[in-house]
C-alpha cells in the first residue's frame, strides 16, 4: 500500500513583525510550496496579521504574550505530519527548509535543528552569543548530552514529537524545553548549520538578555528538578552536608585539643544540617520513582504515533484542509 504524503505546516510566531512578515511568508511558500503557512499573531499592535493574510498565510491569534504560549497553542490546534517552526522576523533562511524536511523523513528523525551561523555582526548580539554558549554547557551538564544551539528557533519536528511534548513554557525558554524534551526521551535528532541574518529594518528583538536569561535559567533548573530529582536534590543534600562539615571543623579541632565541646550551638547546627542534607537527598530518591513513571508514560505516548519513516519522502500536495484543528 502506498505511503501517505506528509502534511507539512510552517508555524511562524509573530509580535509586531509588519516590516518582515510578508517576505518571510513568501520565502517559505517558495521553499515549501506544498506546505500550509500559519502565522500566529501574538497580540501585535501593528498590521502583522493583515500583511500576513495578504501574503497568503493562514492567520491565527494568541492573546497571551510569550512565544511559549504561541507554540503551545499552535501544537494543540494544528494537525500535521511535519511541523516547521521559525520566527516571523526574516532572520532564518527559508530556502533550506526542504533540506531539513527531507532529512527528517529520510533518517526518520524527530527533530532537526537549524543551528545559527551568522556572518553579519548585527545579526547576533555579543551578549546573546555568550549566553547561548553558557546555557548550552549548562544543559549538557544537567542532562548528560546537549546540542550546540539549544535556543535556535528554526526547527523541523515530527508529529510524534509535537503531540508528546508537554509544553509548559510561556516565553523564550520554549526552545530550551523542546531541546530537553528530545534529550530526555533520547529521540533521534540532527543539527544542520543554517544562515542567520540580521533583522529587517524597522523591527526589534523581543529578547531581553538579562531578564529572559534569568527566566530561562530558572526554567532549566525547574526541568532538572522535575526530570532529574535524584541529581537535583542529591546535589543540594551533598552541598548542605559539606557546609555542615566545614562548620564542624573548629568543633572537632577544639575537642581533639581539650577533650571538650564548648561550641554547643555550632555543634547542634552542624548536626542538624547533616540530618537536613540526608533528608533532602532521600527526598530526591523518592521522587526519582515518580519521575521515572512520568518519563515512561511520555515515552509510551511518543511511541504510540507513527514515525517519519512511514511517510512518503516525495513532495506532497497539501491542501489547506489537511492542516486544521486537532480533534
Amino acid at each position: 500500500m502506498p505511503k501517505s504524503p506528509p502534511r507539512i505546516a510552517v508555524i511562524l510566531p509573530c509580535y509586531n513583525e509588519e516590516p518582515a512578515i510578508r517576505a518571510t511568508v513568501l520565502g517559505f511558500q517558495q521553499a515549501l510550496p506544498t506546505a500550509s503557512i500559519v502565522v500566529y499573531d501574538n497580540a501585535s499592535t501593528d498590521r502583522t496579521s493583515e500583511v500576513a493574510r495578504e501574503a497568503g498565510a493562514f492567520v491565527r491569534s494568541e492573546t497571551r504574550r510569550g512565544k511559549g504560549n504561541v507554540i503551545r497553542r499552535a501544537f494543540a490546534d494544528i494537525d500535521a505530519d511535519i511541523y516547521v517552526v521559525a520566527d516571523g522576523d526574516g532572520t532564518y533562511d527559508a530556502s533550506v527548509a526542504p533540506r531539513l524536511v527531507q532529512l527528517l523523513v529520510d533518517e526518520s528523525l524527530d527533530m532537526v535543528v537549524g543551528t545559527r551561523i551568522h556572518s553579519e555582526k548585527e545579526a547576533y548580539r555579543a551578549g546573546h552569543v555568550a549566553g547561548n554558549w553558557l546555557f548550552n554547557q549548562v544543559v549538557a551538564r544537567l542532562f548528560d548530552k546537549g546540542l550546540s544551539d539549544i535556543f535556535s528557533g528554526y526547527r523541523v519536528l515530527s508529529r510524534r514529537f509535537v503531540k508528546s511534548f508537554p509544553c509548559m513554557s510561556e516565553g523564550f525558554e520554549i526552545e530550551a524545553e523542546m531541546s530537553i524534551h528530545a534529550l530526555q526521551l533520547r529521540m533521534p535528532v540532527r543539527e544542520i548549520p543554517t544562515r542567520y541574518s540580521k533583522r529587517v529594518a524597522g523591527t526589534v528583538s523581543k529578547l531581553n538578555t538579562w531578564r529572559d536569561g534569568l527566566r530561562i535559567l530558572r526554567h532549566v533548573l525547574r526541568l532538572q528538578r522535575l526530570h532529574r530529582p535524584r541529581q537535583f536534590f542529591g546535589s543540594l543534600g551533598l552541598a548542605t552536608i559539606l557546609l555542615a562539615l566545614l562548620l564542624a571543623i573548629p568543633v572537632f579541632s577544639t575537642f581533639l585539643q581539650s577533650g571538650q565541646v564548648p561550641r554547643f550551638p555550632t555543634a547542634i547546627l552542624a548536626m542538624g544540617m547533616v540530618l537536613l542534607g540526608a533528608l533532602v537527598a532521600f527526598v530526591g530518591l523518592i521522587l526519582e520513582s515518580s519521575s521515572q513513571l512520568a518519563l515512561e508514560t511520555k515515552r509510551l505516548s511518543y511511541l504510540s504515533m507513527a514515525s517519519p519513516a512511514e511517510l512518503d519522502p516525495a513532495p506532497a500536495t497539501v491542501t489547506p484542509r489537511s492542516v486544521g484543528t486537532a480533534g
